[in-house]
């Protein structure tokens, strides 16, 4: 039933972002100009089915179009993203290999383990971020909440009972099930799923529920296998407006998690690569398709300049640090 489903999200995750990876091959004439017309790599922590790895695909095409250049998607997930930069560490900082990554790899993970490896702030140069996305609470079609008060209730009736699927420890969802338990005085557990299985997981009911981006729910709330119970933002969503906050719920009204992803290089890509590489992109996602596609799966196109990303990492740092040692998560 499991292997089902995932095929299932695989090919309408396809259908619906359309066609993501026809060639980003293209950060081309401008993206970088001097150089040989070598293909432009984009290395990506993300499994297939995942909604981020279809915006990115998604981009990718568009580039490739506006730039006449070949660009191929490397899915190189792992490790907590580690496996997709370690790869991009054994590329030349040219320009030609770049690396896709979220706030949990730059902003949040740094607090979460004690390892030198997940400390990035020296090896990756900021090149544009590409989208911002909420997340939701969601529970399967067949689940007896029917409100995130319900859901709430029942955990703190039964202790370590209820369950939820993340995709690695310390990502975004995982962060905001902590977040969830902190503020409602209950303790839950996370089960880590690879790629699209930890949404079908809780279709079929294995766990209880999961917070995620609209972008990766979205097959399967079309199918009528999830719910969403509730927008984990202060407002509701204009992708779904019929869709309660977390404090309409009957929920936390501070329950907020929010994930935005972007391009990074290897330290010492030369500045103005950097700089052409920024202006593609931001060109590519203020294009009327990529607004709307984007949209269409959940998520707003937000591109920046090398400085304004780099100063979104310092900031978020600066959050997350706070918020990761008041709720007291840990992970090692």
């Amino acid at each position: 039933m499991i292997k089902n489903s995932t095929s299932f999200i695989r090919r309408d995750a396809l259908r619906r972002l359309g066609g993501f990876a026809l060639a980003l091959g293209a950060a081309g004439r401008s993206l970088a100009q001097g150089a040989t017309a070598k293909p432009i790599r984009i290395i990506s922590p993300y499994g297939a089915g995942l909604g981020p790895d279809g915006t990115m695909r998604l981009l990718a095409e568009k580039l490739s179009s506006q730039t006449g250049r070949q660009v191929v998607v490397d899915s190189r997930p792992g490790g907590n993203g580690l496996v997709a930069v370690n790869a991009l560490k054994q590329a030349p900082a040219d320009g030609h290999t770049l690396l896709f990554v979220s706030n949990a790899h730059l902003t949040i993970n740094p607090h979460l383990f004690s390892s030198s490896a997940y400390k990035l702030g020296g090896v990756l140069e900021p090149v544009s971020t590409t989208y911002r996305a909420p997340f939701y609470v969601a529970v399967g079609s067949g689940s007896p909440y029917k409100s995130l008060s319900q859901m709430v209730a029942q955990a703190k009736a039964n202790p370590g009972r209820l369950s939820y699927s993340v995709p690695y420890i310390g990502s975004p969802p995982h962060l905001g099930g902590a977040l969830l338990e902190h503020l409602t005085g209950t303790q839950m557990i996370p089960i880590p799923y690879k790629d699209a299985q930890l949404m079908t997981a809780v279709a079929t009911g294995e766990v209880d529920f999961t917070i995620a981006t609209l972008g990766s729910l979205a097959p399967l709330v079309k199918g009528g296998k999830l719910r969403l119970l509730a927008i984990a933002q202060p407002i509701r969503s204009r992708a779904e407006p019929d869709v309660p906050t977390a404090a309409e719920s009957g929920g936390p009204k501070d329950l907020v998690v929010q994930s935005w992803v972007g391009l990074v290089a290897l330290k010492g890509t030369p500045a103005d690569v950097l700089r052409r590489v920024s202006e593609e992109v931001r060109r590519a996602l203020a294009s009327p398709e990529i607004i709307e596609r984007y949209a269409a799966a959940g998520y707003a196109p937000a591109g920046s300049t090398p400085a304004e990303f780099a100063q979104l990492i310092k900031q978020d740092d600066q959050f997350y640090a706070g918020l990761i040692k008041r709720i007291g998560m840990k992970t090692e």
